[in-house]
């Protein structure tokens, strides 16, 4: 399988490319490393059937090549986490929204397979926990920021649905709640690897809001295969597909489990919303997938459960805080 992954020098892609060249496919990376990082794919460079480009998806004439000479894309390439997202609006909904549209127009011209990555925000504020694939969603006013990305990533599966239907178009729509694990950055809001690297320097822990919110965190090996599975089954084609774990947990007691797996003496503090991001900031109290349907389809349940994730991402952050020490 000849596969290209926008947006694969990011966390989630960096692993997927591994896992890829791992079973003997071939994986061509386009990234403009605006959230990824080219230390995420370095060790891939000279592995046989591996190659990458520094550009963006909305370079079209490049994406039509790199689309013509693969067999199915992964489309990755967005703009991520809270802070991110807060802080540029505008950034947020034309790389998310244009970039997916270029991806499955040049896609639908040679009928290549698409994977478009969505994600458990669509969901919105609903309450209908856990959440199915078939449920409504329930965003906040346009003019809190932090809805943006949600209805972002609906418009992109409203598009790869339609391109569907319309044109026949292969896509996959999946839906990934809170994926973790090695080399995720806290550079934009990801809860683990900043508390995480607080535990471990004995800064304060910062839990924001009263950090009853609560969340369920799956391994982004287990969602690797997932993927990987799913492009291999027909049945997919044409679906909305939620990948996640069910295994929930308040904010705050995963600060106080981070605190005690690191034997960290760092004081866990509070930071209210508004501070942290922006005035009149709404959170999610809890987001938990209902994976009924990815069982159905390919029998795949997670694996790896929150303690373990846990402590791989603390064995990479104590090895970076020693390297950075020598």
């Amino acid at each position: 399988m000849r596969a290209l992954l926008t947006g694969g020098a990011g966390f989630v892609g960096s692993h997927l490319a591994d896992a890829l060249l791992a079973q003997g496919h071939q994986v061509q990376v386009v990234d403009d490393l605006s959230t990824g990082s080219i230390n995420n794919i370095a060790h891939l460079k000279g592995t046989p059937g591996f190659h990458y480009v520094i550009d963006t998806v909305m370079n079209e004439r490049l994406t039509a090549e790199l689309i013509d000479a693969a067999d199915v894309v992964f489309h990755m390439a967005a703009a991520v986490g809270v802070k991110l997202i807060v802080e540029a609006p505008v950034r947020t909904i034309e790389t998310n929204v244009h970039g997916t549209e270029v991806v499955l127009k040049h896609a639908s011209k040679k009928h290549k397979l698409v994977v478009i990555f969505s994600t458990s925000e669509v969901y919105g504020k609903s309450t209908a926990v856990p959440f199915s694939e078939d449920a409504d969603l329930v965003t906040g006013p346009t003019f809190k920021h932090r809805w943006a990305y949600a209805c972002s990533k609906a418009i992109d599966e409203f598009l790869a649905l339609a391109y569907w239907k319309e044109r026949h178009l292969p896509v996959i729509i999946a839906r990934l709640f809170n994926t973790v694990g090695p080399r995720q950055t806290g550079r934009y809001g990801m809860v683990i690897p900043n508390f995480v690297r607080q535990a471990l320097t004995g800064a304060p822990i910062t839990v924001y809001g009263d950090g009853l919110q609560r969340r369920a965190f799956g391994y982004v090996g287990d969602v690797v295969d997932a993927l990987i599975r799913l492009v291999q089954e027909p049945r997919a084609v044409g679906e909305v597909i939620n990948i996640g774990n069910t295994e929930e947990i308040t904010i705050l007691d995963l600060a106080r489990r981070v605190k005690a797996l690191t034997d960290s003496s760092s004081e866990i503090t509070h930071i209210p919303y508004d501070e942290a991001y922006e005035a009149g900031f709404e959170d999610m109290p809890r987001r938990v997938p209902d994976l009924t349907k990815i069982r159905n389809l390919i029998g795949w349940t997670p694996t790896v459960g929150l303690d373990e994730i846990l402590q791989r991402v603390i064995a990479e952050r104590r090895d970076i805080l020693t390297l950075q020490s020598v």
